[in-house]
């Protein structure tokens, strides 16, 4: 089990804190609820799953995916401690039992295999190039043997695009990693058997993909 230092730099789900009340209002309005809800679709869940989200943030994905699927332990982690009691106020409303709690993507706080599906959700582009690799590491690690990861995010952002939220993501986001064949090519390093891409969605402020890629039984 990895160790996890929380005292280490992190960035906040916005970018900024002062724009974390904004978050879920631009995420809705540019459609990235919409993008959660295709991911979950492409997963196939199945009863009594136990499922991580990684880089959680407000805990959109994983109140969805507990809505949906009711039987399924559902754990949301994130390094933000304000994005996390967003979360879990927001499970709360929703009435659903969902574990948040506080770690970092490269350095996961579980056993080997214990996850039957572990999500990242426009998340990684947020990290340096070592931590991708790292993370992919660790995600492999926790992910029972036939796990799969349900990956969504920038595949090739616009630099033409405007606009506040264009600005906060290009502002933080190591995007020069985040094109097909080098998150597939990061995704076998790391040890995952067929890594590839589902499908792409061109929005406002580029271009975002979902990948799937599964360990090894």
């Amino acid at each position: 089990m990895a160790m996890t230092n929380i005292h280490r730099h992190y960035l906040p789900a916005a970018g900024r804190d002062l724009f974390l009340p904004l978050y879920d209002p631009f995420t809705r309005l540019f459609g990235l609820d919409a993008l959660r809800r295709d991911l979950l679709e492409q997963a196939d869940l199945q009863p009594a799953y136990r499922v991580l989200d990684i880089g959680c943030g407000t805990g959109t994905l994983a109140t969805l995916i507990k809505q949906e699927h009711p039987t399924i332990t559902v754990i949301g982690i994130d390094p933000d401690p304000k994005a996390l009691a967003r979360a879990e106020r927001k499970a709360t409303r929703a009435e659903v039992s969902v574990h948040f709690e506080r770690g970092f993507a490269d350095a996961l706080p579980y056993a080997d295999t214990t996850f039957d599906r572990v999500f990242s959700s426009l998340m990684f582009h947020h990290l340096a190039r070592n931590e991708k690799e790292q993370s992919l590491r660790e995600i492999r690690r926790v992910l029972r043997p036939g796990g799969r990861l349900e990956f969504l995010d920038l595949a090739s952002p616009d630099a033409h695009a405007h606009g506040l939220l264009s600005r906060l993501v290009h502002s933080h986001a190591e995007v020069h990693d985040n094109v097909d064949h080098r998150i597939v090519q990061m995704m076998q390093s790391a040890g995952f058997v067929s890594p590839r891409k589902i499908r792409e969605r061109s929005l406002i402020f580029g271009t975002v993909a979902f990948f799937q890629a599964t360990r090894p039984v």
